[in-house]
């Protein structure tokens, strides 16, 4: 069979069967018409050939399936053209090529120390032995004596000659940027200024944790690293500046040093704080079991503007709140009875975290909102995600680019199947799959929770009860054995951050509460992790 067959079957049938393959493969129904166009001109062009093929269905499969995977291929091509990983790795040698080989290797050495003085020490040898400056000059320049200058000629000349001596078993010495990780999480406002932007490649990561060990100048880091302290004077003006010049992850002390900015714990730390929580899970799973039970029609009293109200999805909005509460009394405890006299700390955002110990515990809790936006002066979207339930979006989605969340808020008091566009079923399909809206009939109605802004106030008052005489005994028993253990490992200087070590051992409870409530059948998860669960919103006419 000759491949000029391949036209004569090309029809809506088959159009339709290669743009579902492709759809699949796909973020949207445009690139999957590209994509879909691409394999029909591949077709196109295979008919034109004059050689024989032995089946013709097989042969379009194939052509279909080479098509994509160039095009996969180009993706990823486009995707590696933006390297992320650690260019410390790869840090440019400082000597250059010269015809004799015993003074190059003189002379890289004593480039290679110069580098690694600070920078003080370091401009006026530069200054000194390569610009031909005099120390008269070199101290006009720098703004300081003559006599100054003298000095640090002469410690810094000693220091290169000590180090040239043992020059060999120096340039053995690898650069010890093993790979190390932390978790750190985030409270309050990002846009702020987020310090953890500037941290995340392994050299980062190295200072940071020396730094965290004790207070540590530029030399003593780059010694460690064996990294030329230029490189490492940069790196903690980064770190110590942070997103937005305010607030870094090192702050620098007085005597040149730099100290940790926030609370990390490294892996003893973190699992001595979290033992302590987890001896309590079980009463915390009982006591919460038994105000669910008692509160259940309170709950679903609360007046929800959905066609339908689930409880399951009640449920799922409130856990996070819910299991945040022993915590919450806990750390009334603390500020009340141990930590009275610490002013607490008051700043737009703040990090903290702990040593990856292989165990990624709780989720988050993102929230967006639009002004005038489907007929509603305000819209505000709540999002909660943990290890059962998958995020829908995070903090920076602009409402008015989702089409999906539009229709949620159209659907609210139903909404026609017939009315609704090409386009809108193609997004209403995908809105009923990710749990905003489920069918009934011929109609749409809103399956997230939907309430009015003005009961805002009211939507967690019920779970805030728990804080109310539910887990005196137990909070207290822990804030005495977690007051001790952060009085001995946080500096007195972040003392007034002492609540985030708190919110670090309660990390284990969420999941461990979501994951009892489960197997209790009180907790109904979404398959595959994503479903309404754990997403509402609420509007303001």
């Amino acid at each position: 069979m000759k491949k000029q067959e391949v036209l004569k079957i090309i029809d809506g049938n088959l159009l339709e069967k290669l743009f579902g393959f492709c759809y699949a493969r796909t973020n949207d129904s445009y690139e999957a018409q590209n994509l879909c166009s691409d394999i029909i001109f591949a077709l196109v062009k295979a008919a034109r050939t004059e050689s024989e093929i032995e089946n013709l269905y097989p042969f379009v499969w194939q052509v279909a399936r080479n098509v994509y995977a160039d095009y996969a291929r180009q993706r990823r091509q486009h995707a590696e053209h933006f390297y992320q990983g650690d260019a410390e790795e790869l840090l440019p040698l400082l000597a250059d090529q010269q015809e004799d080989e015993n003074q190059d290797e003189l002379l890289s050495s004593v480039y290679r120390q110069i580098s690694f003085l600070t920078k003080a020490y370091r401009e006026v040898m530069i200054l000194f032995y390569l610009d031909g400056l005099s120390t008269a000059e070199i101290a006009k320049t720098q703004n300081i004596s003559e006599t100054a200058v003298r000095q640090r000629l002469f410690l810094a000349r000693q220091k290169v000659r000590n180090e040239v001596e043992c020059m060999n078993e120096i340039a053995k010495k690898p650069v010890p940027l093993q790979k190390k990780k932390f978790i750190i999480w985030g409270t309050g406002d990002p846009h702020w200024g987020d310090p953890r932007q500037v941290c995340t490649r392994q050299f980062s990561k190295h200072i940071v944790w020396l730094c965290h060990q004790k207070p540590q100048n530029a030399a003593e880091i780059a010694e460690k690293l064996n990294v030329p302290t230029v490189y490492v004077e940069e790196e903690l003006e980064i770190l110590t500046a942070g997103e937005n010049g305010q607030y870094g992850l090192l702050r620098k002390l007085d005597h040149g040093k730099y100290a940790l900015n926030f609370i990390l714990l490294n892996q003893r730390e973190i699992e001595e704080a979290q033992a302590l929580y987890i001896q309590q899970i079980p009463n915390i799973c009982r006591i919460l079991t038994d105000f669910i039970a008692e509160h259940k029609e309170e709950y679903l009293s609360f007046p929800y503007w959905n066609h339908r109200v689930d409880w399951n999805l009640v449920l799922w909005q409130q856990i996070f709140t819910m299991s945040s509460t022993f915590s919450q009394k806990v750390e009334q405890v603390l500020r009340e009875q141990y930590f009275v006299d610490v002013e607490k700390m008051d700043r737009p955002f703040s990090v903290f975290g702990y040593v990856d110990n292989g165990k990624e515990y709780g989720g988050g809790w993102d929230g967006v909102h639009a002004e005038n936006l489907c007929g509603y002066s305000h819209v505000h979207v709540d999002n909660i995600y943990i290890h059962r339930i998958q995020p829908h979006f995070h903090c920076g989605l602009n409402l008015a680019n989702d089409p999906q969340l539009q229709l949620a808020i159209r659907a609210i008091h139903g909404l026609e199947i017939g009315s609704l566009s090409d386009a809108d079923k193609e997004h209403a399909a995908k809105a009923v799959e990710c749990g905003y809206l489920y069918r009934e009939g011929e109609m749409l109605y809103t399956k997230i929770l939907i309430s009015d802004t003005k009961d805002n106030d009211q939507l967690f008052a019920i779970s805030q009860k728990l804080q109310n005489g539910y887990f005196q005994k137990e909070a207290e028993m822990l804030a005495e054995k977690l007051s001790g253990m952060i009085r001995r490992i946080v500096p007195a200087y972040l003392l007034p951050e002492w609540s985030f070590v708190n919110r670090l051992a309660n990390l284990p409870v969420l999941d461990a509460v979501v994951e009892d409530l489960i197997a209790r059948g009180i907790l109904v998860p979404p398959e595959d992790g994503i479903g309404a669960e754990g997403c509402w919103m609420n509007l303001s006419k």
